[in-house]
């Protein structure tokens, strides 16, 4: 496959880790035998269309997180995509979460990179919010989605450019933004983390309360395929922008 097209501005995309090591539960027999990251979605691995948005919005350097049937994902999508190198770093025998997998690939990602998760599809202007982000001056990122109880729980608050708190596993009741799923993390951000810490939230937690997390808000919403609604809905959307861009041709 060659290079996506890319969108205006020549501002490249710091490198972007892809947390695809879960096993996917909620998705029942559909990863039983098959990665998460690699489902069938509108008639290719889902993994391809997350690359191919990625390519589009000046990225060039990836490394995907695996734990779960990981050779696979190596096996299928390689090393090159769109004109995105890709390293693998592989999870440690015992439950490393999404902190523990960023810990791990921390060598091969450089003093700022974006993290995203590897079951979703975010419409949103890559180059601006590293941009932002990079101006900020802060050490970590997250982009925010006004959800006020539409998506899941609101564990976000927010006053347009910093997240003053963020509390997932105790949501306050005046939190009306949710995270979107794009984040980032220089180096130094990593700092705080304890080996006691396996989440990424529980970083970012941590990262708001000392006032170091800048907050991007998202003007669309998300798509993902961590269920079994979900993945069906993003079936739905991806093959529509396959007809639009049939019809625009």
């Amino acid at each position: 496959m060659g290079r996506a097209p890319a969108v205006s501005g020549e501002y490249e995309l710091p490198p972007v880790c892809i947390l695809a090591g879960g096993k996917g539960t909620r998705l029942g027999t559909r990863v039983q035998d098959t990665p998460k990251p690699l489902l069938e979605v509108a008639g290719q691995p889902f993994l391809l269309h997350q690359l191919k948005l990625l390519a589009a919005h000046g990225a060039t350097q990836a490394v995907i997180c695996v734990g779960y049937l990981g050779e696979r994902i190596e096996q299928t999508i390689g090393q090159n995509r769109f004109g995105v190198q890709i390293s693998y770093s592989y999870d440690g025998p015992g439950l490393d979460g999404t902190l523990g997998a960023i810990r791990r690939a921390a060598s091969h990602l450089g003093r700022r990179f974006l993290v995203l998760y590897g079951d979703t599809y975010l419409r949103i202007d890559y180059r601006a919010v590293a941009r932002s982000w990079e101006h900020s001056g802060l050490s970590a990122l997250m982009t925010v989605l006004r959800n006020e109880g539409r998506w899941d729980i609101s564990n976000v608050r927010f006053d347009g450019s910093r997240v003053l708190s963020y509390d997932k596993r105790r949501p306050h009741a005046d939190m009306e933004w949710i995270d979107y799923g794009l984040g980032g993390l220089t180096a130094a951000a990593l700092d705080p983390s304890t080996e006691q810490m396996h989440d990424l939230s529980e970083l970012q937690h941590v990262l708001a309360a000392r006032g170091e997390l800048f907050g991007y808000a998202a003007p669309e919403r998300f798509y993902e395929i961590g269920t079994p609604a979900g993945l069906a809905e993003t079936e739905s959307f991806l093959r529509s922008l396959e007809t639009q861009a049939t019809r625009d041709a």
